[in-house]
This record gives C-alpha cells, structure tokens and sequence, in this order.
C-alpha cells in the first residue's frame, strides 16, 4: 500500500485528503471531535511538507444540501484544533470551489462542503470524480471508515491521482486489523458481541480459521444458545440468526478455534433504565423475561481467557452497557481487555465507547475508527478504498 513518503515533495502543492469528519453534532457545534483528532498525524505531516489542503468528507446521510449537515461547524472545530483558519467551501465542486483551491498557499486548508450533497458522490460518478480531481495535485485518504464504500471521493478520484497514498491513520487501521488474521501473536482471542450475528458472521467465520479461541457474549450470545436448544424467553434473537448459528457450530468441529458461550447471565423482565436485574445460574432464560448481560462468572471467565491471550480483538459490548444495571460484564472485559499483556485491537462504535466510558480507551494498542470497514476486512473482503491505493 503506497504511504506518505511515496508522494514525494509536496512543496508549493495541492494535496485532496479525503478524511472522516462524519462526527455527532449538537446545537451547532461539534459534540465528540474524536475522529477530528484523529486526523489530525497526517493533515499536520502534510502541511510540514509544505502541502495546501483540500479536505473532503462527509456528514450523516443527507439526500442534497441540508443546512443541518454542514460540516461548517466541523471547520470551526477543526481551526480550534490546528490553529490556523480552515475555509469552507460552498460546495463539493464548482468554479467557485476551485478558484478557492487555487488561491491556497503552503500549510492553508480549505474543507470542502459536505460532499454527499453532490448526487454523483454514492454513485461513484466519473464526473464528479474527474472535479475533485482537478482540484489538487495528489491525493491522500485517511478515512479508513469510509473505505469499504466505491465513492467517487473515496475510489473513483483516487484513480485519477498518479500520486495517492493512504494517510497515518488509514495505514495503521489497515496493518493492525490485518496483523489480526496474518501474523498474530497467539493464543488469539476474539471478543464478539453486539445484537446481531447476521452482522458478524463473516468475521466469525473468519476467525474460526484463524483464532485459538472466540468468546461470544451480547444479545450474539442469544441464536447461538438457541441453535443448542436453550429457551432464551424474549431476549433478542432472530430465526435467521440462529440459523447462521447452527452452521457456525457445526462447522466448529473442524475449525481452529473453540467458541465459548456464556454460562451464566443476567436477566430483565423489559429493557430500561428502571429494569430490575435478576442473575440467572445458567442460561435457560424463562418466558416474559430477557437476557441484558452476562453473569459475572461468565464475565470472570472471559476475563481470565483474555489475560492470557498474546493477540485480543474485541467488537462488540456483552450486554446493554448503555444502563448501569447491564454494564458489568462489558465493564470487566473491557478492564480485561485494557490489562491485557499482549496485542489489543478494539474496533466497533459501541465497544470504543465502552472503553471511553469506563477510562479504558488509551489502555489498549489500538482503537480502530472503521466499523463496518473493519469488519470487512477481517471477512477477507476487499476494500475498495484501500484496494486503490495498492
């Protein structure tokens, strides 16, 4: 994958960074700057390169222009962090955009409008493409979780460039996830939870062939409880995903890895904050009531499997984190996870928030941006936005 230093000198010249700034907004302004910061390596090796910036990102999913989803207030936060003043462009494209781009000088930034206004943006429209590309003289992207997407800003302008590279943080995402399936450090752990198996099956299957061992926890745990003929009561858990469970078990026999569920966990009779948390010795959950965590001896366990582990990836909370009742087994892996002594890779909204939530999110090697990008890569998938940059 080509890197920074392959761009060569960059002095007097234009570099179009596509970045992630798809960040929560609030009243206005900037409600969680993290994934401003964590752009922030590459925008700055650029500019002491001598680089002029144009930045290119989106916001939420808007059908056109929407006033609600500017990225203006990004700009203002983005200026706060790297202080110097970034302009905003009207727009994605256009004669105002690039006489805009023309006027920047050595260091200068310039934040394109949110670019999922331009229709062409999904479709990976050439024109579209070929107008980015006219706006600077070579390219870097460094939003690792918009990679999984063939967007004109992420693909399709990319190929235009002679000179593309990925940014700091994209090539470390794309190094540490693949170190996970080519050469880790075992025992491997995997740590899957969340609400859906159809969301993960890829990466079980995946890391079947590869892990030592694969700790389900979460609302996961549920179809794979069911497929062995546990009642689960009315924890989540869809007859589609106990399918996919039932074939993950029975391929399970001749896989590398050993898949561990839950013993042990607690129950709710409806899900909220004024829930009543019962502990449950086992996992035959009765009618009228739901699985929201699991069991501390569960939790111990995984915890004591973690410790030993020379590789962890944890995707995924092992119960509804979200409500101080539920948050127990979540809280001791991500605490097993941080004390961890060897390589600990952590991808996944909800599992990053646990760990900032609980002042474990420094604790580990790495804390992947991707989402879903991370996990198609961990499929074995092929990411176009990375694919581009080979």
């Amino acid at each position: 994958m080509r890197t920074l230093d392959d761009l060569g000198d960059l002095r007097g010249q234009r570099v179009l960074v596509r970045v992630d700034f798809n960040v929560p907004l609030d009243d206005g302004k900037v409600a969680d700057d993290t994934r401003i910061r964590a752009a922030l390596p590459t925008l700055q090796a650029l500019r002491d390169r001598g680089a002029a910036l144009v930045l290119v990102s989106h916001l939420g999913r808007p059908k056109g222009p929407d006033p609600q989803l500017s990225l203006r207030p990004v700009a203002a936060r983005l200026s706060e962090l790297i202080g110097t003043e970034v302009r905003v462009a009207p727009a994605g494209t256009g004669a105002d955009v690039a006489a805009l781009a023309e006027e920047l000088g050595p260091g200068e930034v310039l934040l394109l409008e949110n670019i999922r206004f331009e229709p062409g943006e999904t479709d990976n429209d050439p024109q579209l493409a070929r107008e980015l590309a006219g706006l600077a003289d070579a390219y870097v992207d460094d939003a690792f979780g918009s990679a999984h997407r063939a967007h004109a800003s992420t693909e399709g302008a990319a190929r235009l460039f002679e000179r593309r590279a990925a940014g700091l943080l994209l090539e470390r995402e794309v190094r540490a996830l693949a170190g996970l399936l080519e050469s880790p450090s075992r025992p491997l752990v995997a740590v899957l939870g969340g609400a859906k198996v159809s969301d993960k099956i890829g990466v079980i299957q995946s890391f079947m062939e590869v892990a030592d061992t694969i700790l389900i926890g979460g609302a996961m745990c549920f179809p794979f409880l069911a497929a062995q003929g546990h009642p689960v009561g009315d924890s989540l858990c869809a007859p589609e995903d106990v399918e996919l469970a039932r074939e993950a078990i029975a391929g399970s026999g001749e896989a590398k890895a050993s898949i561990a569920l839950p013993s042990d966990l607690v129950l709710a009779d409806h899900f909220g904050a004024d829930a009543t948390p019962e502990e449950l010795d086992g996992v035959d959950v009765p009618d009228g009531m739901m699985g929201l965590d699991i069991g501390p001896r569960t939790a111990a366990a995984f915890a004591q499997i973690i410790s030993t582990a020379g590789t962890v990836f944890w995707n995924g909370p092992m119960g509804a984190f979200e409500l101080e009742s539920f948050s127990a087994g979540t809280r001791t892996v991500a605490q097993a996870v941080a004390a961890a002594p060897g390589v600990t890779v952590v991808g996944g909204g909800d599992s990053a928030a646990a760990l900032v939530r609980f002042g474990l999110a420094d604790r580990v090697t790495h804390l992947s941006t991707g989402g879903g990008a991370s996990l198609e890569l961990l499929e074995g998938r092929e990411l176009p936005g990375v694919e581009v940059l080979r």
